[in-house]
């Protein structure tokens, strides 16, 4: 495998505090309706009786989401400008200059990664903060998460360090694009018997 950067998220741990999302709209000056980080709310299950008492089965959890700088990225094979492009540290960017707002990179990526920016009249997504990694820093949402749930480093790395788990709800399957990202799951992203997930927050991501 050649060099591939990649994140690491721990949701047994995410408190939705959204610290993440704040720092990366703060660092690249997003503007509003436009989020490269999203902090998914998932939540299901319900109360059941047993005789005369009701007991809660409810299930809840957060997941930290932005561009996964897949091994396979969709978004570059459907650009027809070839705007979309893979560094060689396996970052995907776009190159503002031959992009012209078509969006099929938009609608072809399983995790909706990048966002169009109509003032511009072209996408934009997260760049894993290659100006910060390129000084041997990392990414400004990884340092600003206060419980440590990120983490950035080479996907290599990452997986031995913490699994090859690439996939929870709401997450596609990860044979789609091979997303490079490693998740410690949160307990309940295992869908139990009548556990039935669904995403809470839609209108937030």
């Amino acid at each position: 495998m050649k060099k591939q950067c990649a994140f690491y998220i721990d949701t047994s741990r995410c408190s939705g505090c959204k610290a993440c999302q704040a720092a990366c709209s703060d660092k690249h000056d997003t503007g509003n309706g436009i989020l490269w980080r999203r902090v998914y709310e998932i939540s299901g299950g319900n109360w059941i009786q047993e005789g005369n008492a009701w007991i809660h089965k409810v299930y809840a959890y957060n997941i930290s989401m932005a561009c996964n700088h897949c091994e396979d990225p969709i978004c570059v094979k459907t650009c027809p400008t070839k705007a979309m492009y893979k560094r060689k540290d396996g970052i995907v960017l776009i190159d503002d200059k031959k992009c012209i707002g078509c969006r099929y990179c938009e609608w072809a990526c399983p995790y909706g990664s990048p966002q169009y920016n109509s003032d511009k009249g072209v996408m934009t997504k997260c760049t894993l903060c290659y100006d910060y990694i390129d000084e041997g820093k990392n990414p400004s949402c990884v340092d600003a998460c206060p419980m440590r749930v990120l983490e950035f480093g080479e996907l290599k790395q990452l997986r031995k360090k913490h699994g090859d788990i690439a996939e929870i709800y709401p997450l596609p399957d990860k044979n789609v694009t091979k997303p490079a990202v490693v998740i410690t799951p949160h307990k309940d992203s295992i869908n139990k018997s009548g556990n039935l997930l669904a995403v809470a927050n839609k209108e937030e991501v």
